[in-house]
Parts: C-alpha cells; structure tokens; sequence
C-alpha cells in the first residue's frame, strides 16, 4: 500500500536528498581501500537519491586511492595532512580542512570549527562540525550544537557535519555512556532555525513518532532553505541512513 492509499502525506524528498557522504574509510567502519570502493560502486550502481555517491578520503590515503583500477564519481578530500597535496587528476569537489586553505575554484573548502568557536570564513566557504566520535568528551552538547545551527541559520552560512550520527534519532549510547545525535534531529533542527524557532527542542527529542510527523509537514520552502545550509554528513555506513527512513516512513 502506498503512502497515498493508506491516507499518510508523502514525504518532501528535498530534505534528504543527497545527504549522506560515503565514509566508509573512516572509524568505525575503517573499511580497506578496496573493500570500501566495491561498497560505493554498489550504492552508485543502486542509485538511491539519499546518498550524495561523494566518496571522502583522508589526504594520506591518496596514493592507495590513484592505484584502485574503479575510481569514484565524485571525492570528498579530508585534509589529514600538513600540505594540501596535489589532486588535479581525481574529481574533487569539496575538501574539508581545519584551517583556511587555497583550493581551485571549482572545489568547495569547508573549514572544521568547534561549536562553541565558529570562526568567519570567506565569502563561498563552508563550515564542518563534527557531531561525535570516538569518545564521549567528542559529542557537543545540545545546546552547543543548537548554538552553531542558530549561527549558521542567522548567518546564512552553509555547513557540513560529520561524526557520530550513526542513526536517525537520538539515542543513548552505553558503550561510550553518552547520547547520540539524530541525523532526523539535525535535519528538524535546521529547519526551525530558518524559522527562527530554537532548534533545542527538537534536537534533544526522542520521540520518534512525533519527529517523523514533524519530518512530513515541513514546508517545501523551508526544506529548500534548510538544505541550502546543511549540505551533508558523512556516515561510515551507506545503508543504515536509508534504512532508518524506510522504518520510519520517510524514505526519499
């Protein structure tokens, strides 16, 4: 039965549509080289729109990455380096750095910041917070995360997140006793913040009937202007991003 025979709204696809970046190289997945390529190539082959198919890739792994006989689409460079190497010969689009950096004009720079310490970028810069980690002390609070998505809204400042959002709603973390954002949550959060409602509220929910809810009757403008400022994150895993949404009805 579809979403319009059973009498539910359908969903806006333009808030998850080309939201989650390929991550696979990076903990906790850490998969190999060719491991994580084959993985890519099936998610491109699939096809499926919640997935931007940007394949990221630390700066000292370029090497491993030229000598793969199937290269990616589309890369997404993590400066992992003291220098900016050369990748002229790849298909780059964006690099996400800690500093400021000279990059070709057809390549986006995002600029990783802490929440609580947002620095001004040139004009076309993106920023990237990261949104967990490894341990516990690496998840912004709440209101920390709700601070910088306030900042980007009044400011009309685009940003990247990454780290962390492993699911679609918050929930408790017991091997790290800590709480983990909702990549549902951060989406419904930016969209109150163009609306210049706090995002806090729906940041710390858990409520996952009333999240989902909330996800459909968002206004296409706002969905528009939300997604405009959150251009992505990136997720270790392709596949439980897309499966939490068709659980949760809202599949794109």
């Amino acid at each position: 039965m579809s979403a319009y025979e059973c009498g539910t709204p359908p969903l806006k696809t333009t808030l998850f549509s080309a939201l989650v970046d390929d991550a696979g190289l990076f903990p906790p997945t850490s998969m190999h080289m060719d491991e994580a390529l084959a993985r890519h190539q099936r998610d491109l082959d699939a096809g499926h729109p919640v997935l931007t198919h940007r394949f990221l890739c630390p700066t000292s792994r370029l090497d491993g990455l030229r000598r793969q006989a199937q290269q990616p689409r589309l890369i997404g460079l993590i400066v992992d380096t003291e220098t900016l190497p050369d990748f002229s010969d790849l298909a780059v689009d964006f690099v996400e750095s800690r500093e400021i950096r000279p990059v070709p004009e057809n390549v986006r720079l995002f600029v990783e910041v802490h929440p609580r310490k947002i620095v001004h970028v040139p004009h076309g810069v993106g920023l990237k917070v990261r949104c967990g980690g490894m341990t516990a002390d690496a998840f912004p609070s709440v209101a920390e995360l709700a601070e910088f998505i306030t900042y980007c809204a009044e400011h009309d400042q685009p940003f990247k997140a990454t780290a962390g959002l492993h699911h679609a709603v918050r929930h408790f973390d017991p091997s790290l006793g800590v709480d983990r954002h909702g990549f549902l949550n951060l989406v419904l959060a930016v969209c109150a913040a163009v609306e210049k409602r706090d995002p806090m509220r729906v940041l710390a929910s858990t409520d996952v009937g009333e999240l989902a809810r909330q996800a459909r009757e968002v206004p296409d403008e706002t969905a528009e202007r939300a997604r405009r400022l959150l251009v992505s994150y990136g997720s270790c895993s392709t596949a439980a991003p897309i499966d939490d949404l068709k659980t949760l009805g809202l599949d794109a």
